[in-house]
C-alpha cells in the first residue's frame, strides 16, 4: 500500500520567531519512502535538523514576521496490515525490564501516576496480566471519555481527563498510559499520521495520538481512542507524553492561522 501524507500550516508571528517542528515520518521508515519528502516554506527560510533524546527528528528554523507557511508532502509504502494483535503477550516483571523502559514507568507532565495509582489498582488489580490487562485499560478509557474536538485543551492531563470524562485522542492516550504505568507496565506516547483507511471516512485528517506498551519483550501498539486495529499508522515521534513530542515549539508569540493534514491511500495512482 502507498500512503501519501503531509501538512500545510500557516502561523502569524509579530516578529522573527525561532521554532522547532516535529512532523516528519520517523527515521525508521526511511527505507519505505517512495516519493521523497518535499518541504516548502513561504517565505523561504533555512532549516536544519537534529535528533532529540528520544530519537525523534526535529527541524529548526526561524519564522519571519508576518504570515509563514510550512508545507510538506511525501509518499510512503506500508504493509497495509492492521495493527498486530497478540493475546499471549505477557507483562515483563520490573526487575527484568530493559533500562531504557524504566523512564516509561514514571509519572510525567501529563500522566500523573501518583493521582491515578489507587484508581488503577482498584479497577485492574484483578484483571489477568498481560495483553488482557492493557486491553481492559483501553476499553475503560474508550468508554469513559467522550470525544469532542471542541473540548480540546493543551493543559488537560490524564487525571483531568479521568475526572472530566471528555477529551481528544491525546487525552485518551494520556489516561491509558498513566493507568498502564500505575500497573507497572511501561507505556509511551506516540504522535503520528492515521488516515481513514479501511474504515468509514470521518472528520478531516489530523495528527493523531496513540500509545505503545511494552509486553512480551517488545513495544506493541494500542489505541484507546479508536480501540480497534487500524491500517496505515505512520509514526512521527515518541516520548513520555505530549510534552516530549509537540508538533510545533515556538520561542515567542504566534497565532495559528491555518492547519491542514492529509493521509490517504494512493496505491492505485502513479506515485509521481
Amino acid at each position: 500500500m502507498l500512503i501519501r501524507l503531509g501538512y500545510d500550516i500557516t502561523v502569524t508571528c509579530p516578529q522573527p520567531t525561532p521554532m522547532i517542528s516535529m512532523m516528519s515520518a520517523e527515521r525508521a521508515r526511511a527505507p519505505d519512502i517512495r516519493v521523497a519528502e518535499r518541504l516548502v516554506t513561504t517565505p523561504s527560510v533555512e532549516t536544519t535538523s537534529y535528533v532529540d533524546l528520544f530519537g525523534n527528528v526535529c527541524r529548526r528554523f526561524v519564522a519571519p514576521q508576518g504570515d509563514f507557511i510550512i508545507w510538506s508532502d511525501c509518499t510512503i509504502e506500508d504493509d497495509g496490515l492492521p495493527d498486530p494483535v497478540d493475546l499471549s503477550a505477557e507483562e515483563v516483571p520490573v526487575p527484568e525490564l530493559p533500562d531504557d523502559c524504566l523512564v516509561y514507568l514514571a509519572g510525567s507532565r501529563y500522566c500523573e501516576t501518583d493521582e491515578l495509582s489507587q484508581v488503577a489498582w482498584d479497577l485492574f488489580g484483578q484483571t489477568p496480566p498481560g495483553w488482557s490487562r492493557v486491553q481492559a485499560i483501553c476499553d475503560f478509557v474508550h468508554g469513559r471519555l467522550a470525544f469532542n474536538y471542541k473540548t480540546a485543551s493543551s493543559t488537560r492531563s490524564a487525571h483531568d481527563a479521568y475526572r472530566e470524562e471528555i477529551g481528544v485522542c491525546r487525552d485518551y492516550a494520556h489516561l491509558a498510559i498513566a493507568l498502564c504505568r500505575c500497573m507497572n507496565i511501561p507505556a509511551r506516547y506516540i504522535n503520528g499520521y492515521l488516515g481513514d483507511i479501511g474504515v468509514p471516512i470521518g472528520s478531516p485528517d489530523d495528527f493523531c495520538a496513540w500509545m505503545a506498551v511494552y509486553l512480551g519483550g517488545r513495544w506493541i501498539t494500542f489505541d484507546p481512542r479508536n480501540n480497534k486495529p487500524r491500517i496505515g499508522r505512520i509514526v512521527v515521534a515518541r516520548g513520555r507524553d505530549a510534552a516530549d513530542v509537540p508538533l510545533l515549539t515556538s520561542f515567542g508569540p504566534h497565532q495559528l492561522a491555518a492547519f491542514r493534514v492529509w493521509t490517504y491511500d494512493v496505491s492505485n495512482l502513479d506515485p509521481a
